[in-house]
């Protein structure tokens, strides 16, 4: 085996304890949207014990809303703080053949809801291990991926390795609703050579994600007692046709579109329906319903290209049917507004991530797109920098009853994280 992924492996191997300790005290402070600040110092604390010199960085309205990646997630901009850690060049520059590189490892401290607590086998924020499994809320989604990053670097430093090129360690809020927390680190001029976003991924090197824009429609009806429904509108019958032109929208997209990097032909950049309200009375017909969803960006595809796209379905319906060219169904546009992003796989940081995977873990990873979206679009459409996804957990597991991720992903991640660093910023052993 290479001596430096042996150490690096032998190295990782030693904190396992401390790792899983960290990462079940990340999963105990519950940072739902809008209340992630004691995680966020917590993790902040890390980093200073790493001598990495946290900076919290609030995000603030006024800096942001003029950007034009801003998604107003409705969350209050009160005291909204990201955590930016620099592990600064100490080792030497000279003889390496090729010059150093900065890197961003960045992951988000956010999580979602958990749903009806009752459901789960135990608390959401419990942190509990059981057969090698962590289980809670943002166990997964993405904690692991941020345990994974501060201790590939606290592996290097016990090993005594100075980097020749920066690397930035990142915990930004936000993720789940729209990105404003790695937007900001942008807007406040964070950058670097590459960027990897430990998200979920399966250890599978993922360069192309779709985008999602979240929707709501109103169709109306017009309402009556139920005793004479044929003298009324069943807003619930004509939202029927809105909804066949939209699945007849989804099929054709993913017809016409094609991308070797996704598995599923069928499933690139879905449109789903996730709420729907109607009536207010069962005996009276009902006079409007209102559906909220979320609307798939192909990758490469323009935000406003792909909003055209449903409004020409939902004209499609409306132009067969009597009653709804007079009253024509109302789309708005809310809260997260991803657009879709993708790094070339000849870049240079998809090929790092993928050499130091086969070299560390022995099997090559799998290359290939993601279906939601994430901050990998802020990087490369707003911050040029080439970014991948790489981390450790199983996106299936992710915003579900009774979360968890595998520990021996996390490990594994640490390994290659660490022995990215090596390859990728230069430095030495000393």
């Amino acid at each position: 085996m290479n001596p430096t992924i042996q150490k690096i492996s032998e190295q990782v191997d030693s904190l396992r304890h401390e790792m899983v300790a960290f990462l079940a005290h990340l999963v105990q402070h519950s940072s739902l949207p809008g209340k992630e600040q004691a995680a966020q110092h917590f993790y902040a604390e890390k980093l200073k014990a790493l001598g990495c010199a946290p900076e919290i960085l609030t995000s603030n309205r006024e800096e942001l809303e003029a950007h034009p990646a801003f998604c107003d997630d409705l969350v209050p901009f009160d005291n909204r703080l990201n955590v930016v850690g620099r592990w600064t060049a100490t080792g030497n520059k000279s003889g390496k053949r090729d010059a150093p590189r900065t890197l961003i490892l960045n992951g988000h401290m956010d999580v979602v809801p958990t749903g009806r607590e009752d459901l789960w086998s135990a608390s959401p924020w419990s942190g509990e291990v059981k057969e090698g499994k962590l289980y809670g809320r943002g166990s997964c989604d993405m904690k692991a991926g941020l345990t994974a990053n501060v201790f590939a670097v606290q592996a290097l430093q016990a090993l005594g390795f100075r980097p020749s090129a920066d690397v930035l360690l990142e915990s930004v809020i936000g993720e789940e609703s729209g990105g404003v927390g790695t937007l900001t680190t942008i807007v406040k001029g964070f950058k670097a050579d590459a960027a990897i976003i430990t998200e979920p991924t399966c250890l599978h090197a993922c360069p192309v994600q779709s985008g999602a824009l979240t929707f709501r429609i109103k169709v109306p009806g017009r309402a009556i007692h139920a005793c004479m429904k044929p003298q009324g509108v069943s807003a619930i019958e004509k939202f029927y046709l809105v909804q066949q032109a939209i699945q007849e929208l989804d099929r054709r997209r993913h017809v016409q579109y094609k991308n070797h990097l996704y598995e599923d032909a069928h499933n690139i950049a879905p449109i789903s329906i996730g709420t729907i309200h109607g009536g207010d009375w069962p005996s009276t017909v009902p006079d409007e319903v209102i559906v909220e969803g979320r609307l798939g960006v192909l990758p490469g595809e323009k935000m406003d290209d792909a909003r055209r796209a449903m409004s020409a379905a939902v004209a499609r319906a409306v132009a067969v049917d009597p009653f709804l060219k007079g009253h024509p169904p109302k789309i708005e546009w809310f809260e997260g507004q991803f657009e879709s992003g993708q790094t070339p796989v000849t870049e240079p940081i998809v090929t790092s991530v993928q050499q130091c995977h086969a070299e560390v873990l022995g099997r090559a990873t799998v290359l290939q797109g993601v279906t939601y979206g994430s901050d990998l679009r802020l990087f490369t459409n707003h911050g040029q920098v080439p970014a991948i996804l790489y981390g450790p957990g199983n996106i299936a597991q992710a915003h579900t009853v009774d979360e968890w991720v595998d520990l021996r992903e996390v490990f594994s991640a640490a390994k290659v994280l660490a022995y990215i660093i090596t390859q990728w910023c230069g430095g030495e052993f000393v």
